[in-house]
């Protein structure tokens, strides 16, 4: 197997579903952006020197639909020898879109391949359009077609985790996104051109175009101003929409280049994804996925938990992170977990996320001066997923 580098890694803000200020940007406007943008911001790469690309997307239809990893890449403006594909692991679809794309160049596929991750929740809400359950299966597992939010209380229930750890949780999450927004830390991201709408005197509508700068969803909040809030899915449970992830808009790009390539180019290596590891777990509990994929991608790579510097584990729900983060022991590197807010505070854009997360632990490994860092989430469906990196 060939040495496979990461050589640039990058995302566009994360911004609120339908009230968020992507909310009039088609996904394949943002996917598209953001890998012409990663092209642009590695020197002496260009276009044509990508032999594919993986783009993750969880709910491939209607406006993210057909292939987008093909459209994106041809409305960035890449040339037609540029293949793409659209890879759908629901959580974890950009994080497996960048370890195919690690893959394919360590297996001598490729010599540039690019992973990245799409989501526009605003445009296809959770669970799609037209989401049809089969009928007779769902009768013996219908928690293969359960909504994550009640997932998310079995989490709660059965391993004990209270509201009041859940809406501290998630207060602190929030501080910390604001506190790492108002100090300029998210190097990752590329500000991003949006559009909207804007009726015209004639009645016909004009597109316009802005820049949006920060993920737009950060909300500063007490855990005591979020205990007040009602729970969403169980009359007598734990979960609000204050204490869980939000359903967001954005996409991601990672270039991965082979160890020749990068010599033959002057191309500069910032990482490399050391392993990637994914595991099954029960549907209705499907938040516990990364304490049973995370050692198991330690394990591959010959680490342990005391030997990473930065974990991104992503916040679906405050419930799942908590018992994760203290199933694996790791409570004592709390200041080494998500240490600029997670999803309850950036927004989980499903497909997305694995990519967003990758750039996000990259950024944050330089940030630090550490050298391993892990990307982690649980999947719908019951499964979980973690890839760890290694910084140059």
């Amino acid at each position: 197997m060939r040495d496979a580098y990461i050589v640039q890694s990058v995302r566009t803000p994360g911004c609120k579903q339908k009230k968020g200020q992507f909310n009039q940007t088609r996904p394949e406007e943002l996917a598209s952006f953001i890998m012409k943008e990663a092209v642009e911001r590695t020197p002496n790469l260009e276009p044509g020197h990508i032999d594919d690309v993986m783009m993750g997307c969880a709910f491939p239809e209607a406006e993210q639909g057909l292939n987008l990893g093909r459209i994106a890449a041809k409305m960035a403006g890449f040339p037609d020898t540029v293949s793409g594909a659209t890879v759908n692991r629901f959580c974890a679809s950009g994080l497996e879109a960048i370890a195919l794309a690690s893959m394919r160049v360590s297996a001598g596929w490729s010599e540039v391949c690019m992973g990245a991750g799409c989501e526009s929740m605003t445009y296809v809400p959770m669970g799609g359009n037209l989401p049809r359950p089969h009928p007779e299966f769902s009768k013996t597992e219908p928690e293969m077609y359960v909504s994550m939010g009640v997932t998310a209380e079995n989490v709660a229930n059965r391993y004990k985790v209270s509201r009041e750890d859940q809406d501290q949780f998630a207060a602190d999450s929030q501080a910390k996104a604001a506190a790492a927004r108002d100090a300029g830390k998210f190097t990752e991201i590329v500000p991003t051109p949006a559009y909207k709408y804007v009726k015209q005197a004639d009645g016909t509508y004009k597109k316009e175009q802005f820049i949006v700068e920060h993920d737009d969803g950060i909300r500063p909040s007490s855990a005591e101003g979020l205990g007040k809030l009602r729970t969403v899915f169980a009359a007598s449970g734990s979960v609000t929409a204050g204490n869980a992830s939000q359903t967001t808009d954005g996409a991601a790009a990672t270039i991965i280049a082979s160890k020749e390539k990068c010599d033959e180019l002057g191309l500069k290596p910032m990482g490399r994804l050391v392993t990637y590891a994914t595991v099954g777990c029960k549907s209705d509990e499907m938040g516990v996925g990364p304490k049973y994929a995370i050692p198991v991608a330690l394990k591959q790579a010959g680490l342990t938990v005391d030997d990473i510097d930065i974990y991104e584990i992503n916040e679906a729900f405050a419930s799942q992170a908590i018992h994760c983060i203290r199933e694996l022991g790791i409570e004592k590197h709390m200041d080494r977990i998500n240490i600029h807010g997670g999803a309850i505070a950036l927004g989980h854009p499903l497909g997305c996320t694995g990519a967003k997360l990758t750039a996000t632990c990259l950024a944050n490994l330089k940030e630090v001066g550490g050298k391993y860092g892990v990307v982690s989430m649980c999947i719908g469906g019951g499964m979980g997923a973690a890839a760890v990196f290694e910084r140059f």
